[in-house]
């Protein structure tokens, strides 16, 4: 594939899937990146996400673009509530800010409840230099040493820690390799391969039904391809399903996944593209985001529609979208 096809790719939106897999997944998640932490909490007594509280507190701060930012209450063993920030940085270089981004949600979290508060940092990104862990100040002898967890995900591409990833029996692996595969090529065939690969390992180790729905949206959410490789990505879906009488995903058709999947069948299309945009809206900002643009949608032509069906893959509002 060229340069010219690469940059023409569509994007790989990763802060939307991150946000659906830590909701759905949280208890598999820390297991996975952050066995520590799963081992001091007490499951039994559940959790709960506490994303209205976290919206609040960081409203109002200076620190830049926010990623999946998840805020979650538990209870630790000794029956004390705790609650657990993860902030998972998906971008591709380095920030220096985000020592002090951590720093700063931790104390303000703290600081509006009362609560002791675990920082966690997944770093998605691909710079092998970049893994902050730690917030220092001082000045005339007062000092601040703020230190957190980081998972580094590229530190599982190793041939042994991504066979033990291949191994794993642990639900949010399937997540971390289709994030760490999403980051590391560009080129579609590639990629398909990949995904691909996914979606066998998926089905191989045996989740219901409902899983295997949940967990095909969000690979296909992060590994997007161009629409050539994407129908041939869905025929070889087919084909092996078919050898293994499993038809999830022609039932995922009536469950509304098919229509982000339709794009390679669809493309030239100008309903098909407006369908997709408004399914893409849906799942990113909300069903009243969807009622609130329809009308717009409806009138723009399959130009405009493609452009801002790239657009909203690095959206964060729909102002954004459209501006």
């Amino acid at each position: 594939m060229t340069d010219e096809d690469a940059a023409t790719n569509p994007l790989s939106d990763h802060d939307s899937p991150w946000k659906e897999a830590l909701e759905g997944w949280f208890p598999e998640f820390l297991a996975l990146l952050f066995p520590a932490v799963h081992a001091g909490i007490d499951w039994s007594r559940g959790h709960r996400f506490l994303d209205k509280e976290l919206q609040q507190i960081v409203r109002d701060a200076e620190t830049g673009r926010r990623y999946a930012d998840k805020l979650v209450g538990v209870h630790r063993l000794d029956g004390q509530p705790a609650w657990v920030l993860v902030h998972v940085e998906v971008q591709g270089e380095a920030e220096a800010g985000f020592p002090a981004r951590m720093f700063l949600y931790n104390h303000r979290i703290r600081d509006a409840h009362a609560v002791p508060v675990a920082s966690l940092a997944v770093l998605a990104d691909t710079d092998a230099g970049f893994r902050p862990g730690r917030f220092s100040d001082a000045l005339w002898g007062c000092v601040i040493d703020f230190r957190f967890p980081v998972a580094k995900l590229l530190d599982w591409t190793t041939p042994e820690r991504w066979a033990a990833l291949e191994a794993s029996d642990n639900i949010f692996a399937l997540v971390v390799m289709a994030q760490i595969r999403a980051k590391a090529s560009k080129d579609a065939e590639t990629l398909r391969a990949w995904k691909f690969r996914l979606i066998r390992l998926m089905y191989d180790r045996g989740h219901a039904r409902k899983t295997i729905l949940e967990l095909f949206r969000i690979i296909d959410w992060m590994i997007r391809l161009p629409a050539a490789a994407e129908a041939a990505f869905l025929q070889d879906v087919y084909t092996f399903e078919e050898t293994k009488r499993m038809p999830y995903v022609t039932s995922a058709e009536r469950a509304g996944i098919e229509k982000g999947l339709k794009q390679g069948k669809q493309i030239g299309y100008r309903d098909g593209e407006a369908d997709l945009l408004l399914w893409q809206i849906e799942k990113k900002f909300g069903a009243d985001a969807v009622q609130s643009v329809r009308q717009r949608i409806d009138a723009a032509d399959s130009d405009t529609l493609r452009r801002w069906s790239e657009r909203i893959l690095t959206a964060d509002s729909l102002e954004a979208l459209f501006g």
